[in-house]
C-alpha cells in the first residue's frame, strides 16, 4: 500500500525510483522532441537523480518526419558518447500507420522496442485511423512482431469496444504516464484511469519532448496514490 492519501508530485512520491521509460523523445534533433544534445542531457540527469532505470528513445519515423535507420543510429551513438551517467539508453522508434512504415515494414527496415526485439510502437491519428488497420496489425504479426499502440488513451475515434477487439488480436498498449493526471485534458484522463483499471496496459512511458515540459510536470501536485497502486507490477 502507498502510505500516503494527500496531494504530491512524483517525485515526492518515489515512482521514478527503478522506473523504465518505454517512450521518450529525448534523442536530440531528430524530430519534434528534444533539439539540442544539451537539452537531451538535461533530461537524462533529471532522470538519474530522480532513479530512473532506463529510457527507450523512440523518435518519431512517419512521412513528415522520414527518419532512417542509419541517421538514428548515428545520432544515438553521439548521444552516447555525450552522456556519461547511469540511466540505460536503448534506441527503437515511434512508428507513424502511414505510407513509408509499410515500405519500411515490407523491407523489414525497423527499430523495434523491447530486449528482445519482439515488440513494435505504432501510433496513428489522433482523430481518425487509418484504413485498414486491422489489417496493418495483422502484417505486422505475421512479421513476427508484436504491435504495441502508443498512448491509446489518446485516440478520439477509439471506444471501449476498440479497445477490447484489439486487445483480442494481440495488440499491447503503451500508457503515457501523465495521461493520468490530466496533462492532456480531463477526457484523456478519465479514459487513461479507466484502460489502466480495466487492465490494458503493458507499458508505461514519459512521451517527453522537452525538459522545461518534463519539470513542470513532475512538480504537479496530484493525488497519485489510487493510480500508483494501479501501476504496480505493470511489465511488458
Amino acid at each position: 500500500m502507498w502510505p500516503f492519501r494527500k496531494k504530491m508530485t512524483l517525485e515526492e512520491s518515489g515512482f521514478f525510483r527503478g522506473f523504465t521509460d518505454w517512450h521518450s523523445h529525448i534523442l536530440p534533433g531528430v524530430d519534434d522532441g528534444v533539439q539540442t544534445m544539451e537539452e537531451a542531457l538535461r533530461i537524462l540527469a533529471e532522470y538519474e537523480r530522480l532513479g530512473v532505470k532506463e529510457v527507450w528513445l523512440t523518435p518519431h519515423i512517419m512521412e513528415d518526419m522520414p527518419n532512417t535507420t542509419e541517421h538514428l543510429r548515428e545520432r544515438f551513438a553521439e548521444l552516447q558518447a555525450n552522456y556519461e551517467g547511469n540511466v540505460k539508453l536503448h534506441l527503437a522508434a515511434e512508428n507513424m500507420l502511414d505510407n513509408l512504415f509499410e515500405e519500411r515494414l515490407h523491407k523489414n527496415d525497423l527499430l523495434p522496442i523491447g530486449k528482445n526485439g519482439k515488440y513494435l510502437l505504432v501510433e496513428t491519428s489522433y482523430f481518425n485511423p487509418p484504413m485498414g488497420l486491422n489489417n496493418i496489425l495483422l502484417r505486422i504479426k505475421t512479421k513476427g512482431y508484436i504491435p504495441v499502440l502508443a498512448h491509446p488513451e489518446r485516440y478520439m475515434y477509439m471506444t471501449e469496444n476498440d479497445y477490447t477487439r484489439l486487445k483480442g488480436m494481440g495488440v499491447r498498449f503503451q500508457l503515457n504516464l501523465f495521461s493520468l493526471s490530466g496533462t492532456y485534458g480531463p477526457e484523456t484522463g478519465k479514459k487513461a484511469v479507466w484502460m489502466l483499471k480495466s487492465d490494458f496496459c503493458g507499458l508505461i512511458g514519459s512521451d517527453i519532448h522537452n525538459p522545461i515540459d518534463f519539470e513542470r510536470i513532475i512538480s504537479k501536485r496530484f493525488i497519485w496514490e489510487n493510480v500508483l497502486q494501479m501501476l504496480q507490477g505493470i511489465s511488458p
